[in-house]
């Protein structure tokens, strides 16, 4: 006579000498995205037909105007601003963060006003201000010199870089102060008690961890500088890229397709500038994912006095190929 529990024990026997089925897991569908995917397409399919009949949007002047040779030289105009600017925004903004990471009471001063005014400033009125600035300063006196200011001011070039370099100077001062202040304290008293100095401890221990952080913003400061080189106008520069245009829109009367020549060259910029930071993110995060045992987690978070979240969490660490 059979038992519930003999029927148990026979079905646990045969269970043990056959191997279960494998489990073939099903992704969850999802009808409303599919649904949401085709409402947007047909949106797009219907704007494009619409503004291709539309005929106030002058297709044919803008692919006439579309490579030209004087919108080409405005954008390589535009491209100089941009780079020289945040050249001057960069070296001004790292001056900035060492001087408000300063003990120095006087350095911490002067770079938080300079940031007070600078940040707290729309940047259209900053350009206004140094297209005027020839006006309000002839020359300069140091006491046994007077240094003269007209070939300086005179430059609608220069003022448009200096002005638009000295803006950005004071967010990159808050990009480089936020990175390097992420890295770890610990880190840093290691390195002091390996011998290294204060160059090869920010050579090889805080920059490298830094650029990590300072690069991302600081390719979104770089992207948005360029479309901010519209503004130069109120220098006044109309030789770059949006200027050029409006100038050519002005003698055309047709403000419409000039304005989409701008619009067309600065999203190809900007998507090669997008490329570049991509690589230039992969580059800098090379080793920033390490494989630790749990127990090497809990070491590595005493010793730092917190959890990095670069670190995967293994039963064994992977060993290297000797040959490597």
């Amino acid at each position: 006579m059979s038992t519930p529990y003999s029927k148990y024990a026979a079905q646990r026997t045969r269970g043990s000498r056959t191997r279960p089925e494998r489990i073939e897991a099903k992704p969850l569908r999802h009808p409303g995205r599919w649904v949401l995917a085709a409402l947007l397409v047909l949106v797009v399919v219907w704007f494009v037909i619409g503004a291709a009949r539309n005929d106030a949007y002058g297709w044919d002047t803008y692919f006439t105007y579309l490579l030209d040779t004087r919108i080409a030289t405005a954008a390589l105009h535009t491209i100089a601003i941009t780079v020289l600017s945040m050249l001057i925004g960069v070296v001004g903004g790292v001056l900035l963060a060492v001087m408000r990471m300063s003990p120095n009471p006087v350095f911490k001063t002067v770079a938080w006003v300079f940031l007070w005014i600078f940040r707290g400033t729309p940047v259209y009125v900053q350009l206004m201000f140094w297209g005027l600035v020839g006006a309000i300063y002839d020359s300069i006196n140091v006491g046994f010199a007077e240094i003269p200011l007209e070939p300086f001011t005179s430059s609608a070039f220069a003022l448009a870089v200096v002005g638009l370099g000295l803006n950005e100077a004071a967010y990159m001062a808050e990009i480089v102060r936020s990175g390097v202040s992420a890295v770890p304290e610990g880190q840093v008293e290691a390195s002091k008690a390996l011998g290294m100095s204060w160059g090869q401890t920010m050579h090889r221990t805080v920059l490298p961890q830094a650029m990590r952080i300072i690069i991302p913003p600081t390719g979104n400061e770089f992207i948005s500088l360029l479309k901010t080189s519209s503004l130069v106008v109120a220098v006044p520069y109309s030789l770059e890229l949006y200027g050029r245009s409006m100038d050519i829109a002005a003698a055309l009367f047709e403000p419409v397709p000039l304005l989409l020549v701008a619009a067309t060259w600065y999203l190809v910029i900007t998507s090669v500038l997008m490329v570049a930071q991509h690589y230039l993110e992969r580059y800098f995060d090379r080793g920033a994912t390490r494989q630790l045992t749990a127990r090497q987690l809990a070491s590595l978070a005493d010793a730092e006095g917190t959890i990095p979240n670069n670190v995967q969490i293994v039963d064994q660490p992977q060993k290297k190929d000797p040959r490597s």
